[in-house]
């Protein structure tokens, strides 16, 4: 697998030629906020520190005029930036042709090697990088992968995509982020920006997106990844990677069982999501395996964010059986429903025992430490975009359908069962 060939080192920016001056001054004027004054002080601020470019000047007859022609902006205008040098700037400076600095650039052997160092020494010199978008065209590849995810303020979305950038970065790869807010409108939105922007892949860590959108990706012949869907019909140049969400939601619950809780609630995910579902299907089968029959009043719809886990526990003390312990869709739930247990005067996990799934960053730091499921997020996005890289490269990726597992996290919040008698 070979890194992208349209991406080199950055080069630095150098001092602006005779026919680019740069200026030292950057005067910015909020749009709607500016004095009728304003534009004159602007010009008059670069007059006096711009020289005239009569290179760029024409008077009415086409001739050169001996008037200065300034560069301003009303609205916004900011000088110190050097135009970037072009082929022809490189060559003009070299004394050579466009095509001999183009070829030289480019390694060509049709020039010798002496004109080459030349050239390029030149070229980094007066700061030039290779236009990206004009070789894309020609090479066909776009070396940037899109990511969707549901949002960017979850933290266990914000692992995935460190995964993701770190393995695209080491293939001279970039990563163009949308975000969706779950919002069915923004995940259309999301997915033909991204097809717009011509990536070479798209990982979508969001079901929802992935079942909504896959067949169209497919069609336009771009890579897909998608990352925790469990779609089983997948379109060609498909791919997923995901976590075994039952397994891990089963670990959960056999957790609290093996402290002797026996009426444990569940707080689901969002409906209609893939990772919900197979958590939800997870808690039950531990129950059943354990012989205990599965009570619909325990299971509590969340959102998979803070305010779920907030909103389940007053319906939990409203049970006349309360539970003794709750399973969380994610950890971001069972922080809400923490932050409730508090204020609500319930000592966690004396009173109650609260798990979670995912161990972001936070888990460990809330008070009780949060016990949970962790998964493996970090890998999770360097999977998705080694597949990804596999797919650009042309492989089929028949067979590429990968399922990492979770390990339980046993911290501070549970404990074994204590009965009001004991």
């Amino acid at each position: 697998m070979s890194n992208c060939p349209e991406h080199g080192s950055r080069a630095g920016s150098s001092p602006a030629t005779d026919h680019t001056p740069a200026a030292s001054a950057c005067a910015i004027v909020a749009p709607g906020r500016q004095d009728h004054n304003s534009t004159d002080l602007t010009r008059a601020g670069l007059a006096a520190i711009l020289p005239p470019l009569h290179t760029c000047a024409r008077a009415p007859d086409g001739g050169r005029s001996a008037a200065p022609f300034y560069l301003t902006s009303s609205a916004h205008v900011c000088s110190g930036f050097a135009v970037k040098p072009s082929i022809k700037d490189i060559a003009r400076a070299a004394g050579v042709s466009h095509s001999t600095v183009s070829r030289a650039l480019s390694d060509s052997p049709l020039i010798n090697a002496a004109t080459r160092a030349r050239i390029r020494r030149l070229a980094a010199e007066m700061g030039y990088s290779p236009d990206a978008g004009a070789r894309s065209l020609v090479r066909g590849h776009t070396c940037t992968v899109g990511v969707v995810v549901t949002t960017i303020a979850d933290p266990f979305s914000a692992e995935v995509v460190e995964g993701i950038e770190s393995t695209a970065y080491s293939h001279s790869y970039s990563v163009i982020l949308a975000a969706s807010q779950d919002e069915p409108e923004r995940e259309i939105a999301a997915v033909e920006m991204l097809r717009s922007k011509r990536v070479d892949a798209v990982i979508v860590t969001s079901s929802r997106v992935g079942a909504l959108h896959q067949e169209r990706l497919g069609a336009a012949g771009v890579p897909v990844i998608l990352l925790n869907s469990h779609s089983q019909q997948l379109a060609p140049h498909t791919l997923s990677v995901r976590v075994d969400d039952m397994n891990g939601a089963r670990l959960a619950t056999e957790h609290l069982l093996a402290h002797g809780h026996r009426r444990i609630a569940h707080v689901t995910g969002p409906a209609g999501h893939s990772p919900s579902a197979d958590r939800l299907a997870g808690y039950r089968a531990a129950l059943s395996a354990a012989d205990l029959p599965f009570d619909p009043a325990l299971i509590f719809p969340g959102t998979g964010r803070p305010a779920g886990g907030e909103q389940a526990l007053p319906l939990l003390l409203a049970l006349t059986a309360q539970p003794t312990a709750v399973f969380c869709y994610n950890d971001m739930t069972a922080i809400g429903l923490l932050a409730a247990a508090r204020r609500a005067g319930l000592r966690v996990p004396d009173d109650l025992s609260v798990i979670g799934f995912d161990d972001i960053p936070f888990a460990a730091y809330v008070s009780p430490a949060l016990t949970t499921v962790a998964q493996p997020k970090f890998d999770l996005g360097q999977r998705a975009m080694d597949m990804a890289l596999t797919l650009i490269a042309g492989s089929s990726g028949e067979g590429g359908h990968i399922m990492l597992q979770g390990t339980l996290v046993v911290r501070e919040s549970t404990c074994s069962y204590k009965s009001d008698s004991g």
